[in-house]
């Protein structure tokens, strides 16, 4: 395994670098990426961003706002959050198993004393029923990767200020509050590991997953991103990253909203429909999937707004390659009911 310590703590450089190593450098074995950020929120592919944060206390508070490729849900991050990224061959992995990238993490969790640590759900990883990490995954061109938080000391207080999250996410959960539902790992450690900075704790955490004693054992294992390297992810920080139209975006006119929380994600579907026809519609959520849902959306246009044409339309389409884990008649019966 080779390992990337990125330098910024701006999450559209890291993001971009993550993005420029997995398309643009090809590795003989796995690729692990740690960073960390100021605050910031990072919204999922398919999320509408001024539906999933509170916008006046981000610009209030200075918080930056982007966007990542790999779908799921919005999270915050500050400098008490360590991320984690690892970067595969995409017939290495099943897409949406989240628990064969994260196992490792909670193996190194576990031996620093955080033995109630596990993988839950479709992608999180909980310490004592409580959330400190989300999970998403992104795949193209035959590779994936498995990015991740772990929040050892984020403010967690700021995180629920920040974040809109809906209603029915949370009663998904049988929870009151996300408040209620998120942790810090610090806490759960054991006590030598309780007071360390981020970077000490990612250190640390790196050195387990190595079975190393020292950083210096496996330096040969470290890539050192390079001036060539500096420009090119400096034009993905420009193009996608730091760009308005990718970060927010513009909303279609819609007639109709049909939205369902479902095991794997939710799908908000906002549907324009004209003469009978879908003549508009955008998929918004959490919802993962190693296709991109405007494809899908495409198709669905000229469609005559009813279930039956629907089913005839998606009768010969994989709609999992979209929604992973949710079954095409699901997705049917939401877009008709």
């Amino acid at each position: 395994m080779r390992y990337v310590i990125m330098k910024s703590n701006d999450i559209r450089e890291n993001l971009a670098t993550e993005t420029y190593l997995m398309n643009n450098k090809n590795f003989d074995e796995p690729l692990l990426l740690f960073y960390i950020e100021g605050p910031c929120i990072i919204v999922g592919r398919n999320q509408n961003t001024f539906e999933e944060i509170n916008q006046k206390y981000v610009e209030d508070h200075h918080i930056t706002v982007t966007r990542r490729l790999s779908g799921g849900g919005a999270v915050y991050q500050d400098l008490g959050n360590l991320c984690f990224s690892f970067v595969v061959k995409a017939d290495s992995e099943e897409f949406g198993d989240f628990k064969s990238f994260t196992q490792p993490i909670v193996d190194a969790l576990h031996e620093m004393g955080a033995t109630s640590a596990e993988v839950s759900g479709r992608n999180d990883i909980l310490v004592d029923n409580k959330k400190f990490s989300g999970n998403a995954m992104y795949t193209k061109n035959g590779k994936t990767f498995s990015h991740g938080t772990l929040s050892y000391d984020v403010d967690l207080d700021v995180l629920t200020e920040a974040l809109n999250v809906p209603a029915d996410k949370i009663a998904s959960k049988g929870i009151k509050s996300i408040r209620s539902r998120v942790t810090n790992l610090k806490p759960y450690l054991k006590p030598e590991y309780q007071n360390l900075t981020t970077a000490q704790f990612r250190d640390i955490l790196l050195l387990h997953l190595f079975n190393a004693k020292s950083i210096d054992e496996i330096k040969a294992h470290e890539y050192i991103v390079t001036p060539e390297d500096e420009q090119q992810i400096k034009k993905i920080f420009d193009d996608t990253y730091n760009n308005w139209d990718w970060v927010y975006g513009k909303s279609p006119d819609f007639t109709l909203q049909k939205r369902k929380h479902f095991d794997f994600g939710t799908i908000d579907a906002r549907l324009l429909v004209e003469s009978g026809k879908i003549q508009n519609i955008k998929f918004y959520g959490d919802f993962f999937g190693p296709e991109d849902a405007t494809q899908l959306a495409e198709k669905l246009k000229g469609t005559i707004y009813d279930r039956q044409h629907l089913s005839e339309t998606l009768e010969n389409i994989d709609t999992n390659k979209y929604f992973n884990g949710i079954p095409k008649s699901e997705v049917i019966e939401l877009l008709a009911q």
